[in-house]
């Protein structure tokens, strides 16, 4: 009997430590994405803002000043734009990964209960037989 129980709580435990591997795993994925995305957004932006500091450098006179302001406008709005962009791309991936997640914790918790409930069938099941006999 005490075999059953020591067989019964490794299969659980080995059925967790799988689980918040899976689960682990997703979490890293995602975080990776989101890292190198943000990486990669903060990479174009710093770009874009040292080439337009670079053209800024050159200006000598106010009429290419007057040229470059729009210019800086327009690099200052796609930076940002870019960076709005890329924070609802994090949130729709760490949404997604979150939800499966969720459904990974779902299908263990449905798991868990149809085992549960098939153990107190058996349980009532024998204490049944076990009335039944005296």
């Amino acid at each position: 009997m005490n075999y059953q129980y020591n067989e019964q709580f490794a299969t659980a435990t080995r059925q967790f430590a799988d689980t918040a591997a899976r689960i682990n795993q997703l979490a890293l994925e995602n975080a990776h994405k989101v890292f190198g995305l943000q990486m990669a957004t903060l990479e174009e932006n710093a770009e874009a803002t040292f080439s337009f500091f670079g053209e800024a450098a050159e200006v000598r006179d106010f009429d290419g000043m007057k040229t470059l302001f729009p210019k800086g406008v327009q690099i200052a709005r796609e930076n940002v734009e870019r960076s709005i962009s890329a924070g609802q791309e994090v949130f729709g991936s760490t949404v997604k990964t979150n939800e499966a997640i969720a459904e990974i914790a779902k299908s263990q918790l449905e798991s868990a209960t149809v085992k549960a409930q098939a153990e107190a069938e058996k349980v009532v099941a024998s204490a049944a037989k076990t009335t039944k006999r005296r």
